[in-house]
């Protein structure tokens, strides 16, 4: 049992009480003790939001994603994430619920064929061997805990997410199957030059797309793009057995 000190229980009742007048004093305070409070951030009220102004919210203003992070292109994460004139475009057609009007789809096709750029020697078939392991291959452009780093591999065309490629492998069924793609249409000048077109940057011929714009954004290079359609043409090539 502990001993009980009459003297020890007087001076620890006394500071208890010394510290309790501390906390509850209402006296004057030194200018620079006297500090305003500061009122806690108001929070959003999502219901009073429309749907694009809640996007925006998410995006660019909770804090949920880092808007600074370095991108593989050079840029950060907000210049990634802001819209350009097509993606505004066909967002707000995605909004409408309609299907696109004429005069907005010719619009779109006109700004997109207008950054196509051709290889400087003509559009010629690279190797289907490379453009095979393009077109299988999602590596590339992924930031935040993950990040592919291009030093370690050239990034691939994720092609095969949406479409089925050959008859040696699974792809997706998003987009049209590519089976037999250059055994199907042939490999004249015209059909070569409309595939370039449509890889690099699909929304010249078919507005508010799913389909990436691989040349246009940079995804893939020139040569890595005419690998892929050697991918789809060559008559070696598994897509076309």
């Amino acid at each position: 049992m502990l001993h009980k000190d009459p003297i020890a229980h007087a001076v620890a009742a006394a500071l208890l009480t010394l510290f309790a007048a501390g906390c509850t004093a209402t006296g004057p305070q030194k200018p620079e003790d006297a500090k305003p409070a500061q009122a806690a951030p108001a929070k959003p009220d999502y219901t009073k939001m429309t749907p694009r102004e809640l996007a925006e919210y998410l995006v660019f203003q909770s804090g949920s994603y880092d808007l600074a992070q370095p991108t593989q292109e050079g840029t950060t994460g907000r210049d990634r994430l802001t819209q350009d004139e097509v993606q505004k475009v066909c967002t707000e057609v995605a909004r409408s619920g309609k299907d696109i009007d004429d005069k907005t789809a010719e619009r779109i096709n006109k700004l997109s064929m207008a950054t196509i750029k051709y290889p400087e020697g003509g559009i010629k078939l690279g190797d289907w061997r490379k453009g095979r392991d393009i077109a299988w291959s999602g590596f590339g452009f992924r930031t935040a805990h993950n990040v592919d780093d291009h030093s370690r591999g050239a990034p691939g065309g994720n092609c095969y997410n949406c479409h089925q490629i050959g008859p040696d492998r699974t792809g997706g069924t998003i987009g049209p199957s590519l089976t037999g793609y250059g055994k199907i249409r042939g490999s004249s000048p015209e059909m070569l030059k409309y595939t370039y077109e449509v890889i690099y940057n699909p929304h010249a011929y078919f507005a508010c797309t799913q389909m990436p714009r691989s040349g246009a954004k940079g995804l893939l290079t020139q040569q890595q793009i005419l690998d892929v359609m050697a991918y789809l043409f060559d008559p070696e090539s598994p897509v076309n057995k």
